[in-house]
């Protein structure tokens, strides 16, 4: 399934290419992961974190290393336990078939992420990726 027309998550790359991208992640390096411009966290069944890039780790100001095993809903970003975000991604581990994109907003101490997510679900590891691209930053409201 390609991406939607008017849903691209790298604005830069074409939308062959993001397909491209996400479809060979589970064949990636963890170095090969660090050097790409985008966010990009691997998600078990239960939402344990498998593989969180350095990008990610520098954008949302957490150690990376200390975030895999732990669980992306509960623990490191509970601001995504909605159905907007979990929902989705729950649904598509269902159908065994997910790939979406849709905008979000990360709520953190030093600012909200308004970012651009696509889930996609890999058959051959039976888990989720999800691919964070910075669209803005804007700080807190009162601060």
């Amino acid at each position: 399934m390609a991406l939607p027309a008017t849903l691209n998550p790298l604005p830069h790359a074409s939308k062959s290419d993001a397909d491209d991208l996400l479809r060979q992640a589970d064949n990636l390096s963890a170095a090969e992961l660090d050097t790409l411009p985008f966010g990009l966290i691997q998600l078990d069944r239960t939402g344990r974190i498998l593989k969180f890039n350095q990008t990610e780790a520098k954008l949302a100001r957490i150690n990376r290393d200390r975030q895999i095993n732990r669980n992306f809903f509960d623990e490191v970003a509970p601001c995504t336990k909605v159905r907007e975000f979990y929902g989705r991604f729950l649904h598509g581990l269902n159908q065994r078939s997910l790939y979406e994109t849709f905008g979000f907003v990360f709520k953190f101490d030093h600012g909200w992420r308004n970012v651009a997510i696509t889930m996609f679900y890999s058959e051959k590891t039976d888990s989720v990726w999800v691919l964070i691209s910075q669209t803005s930053v804007t700080p807190p409201p009162g601060r």
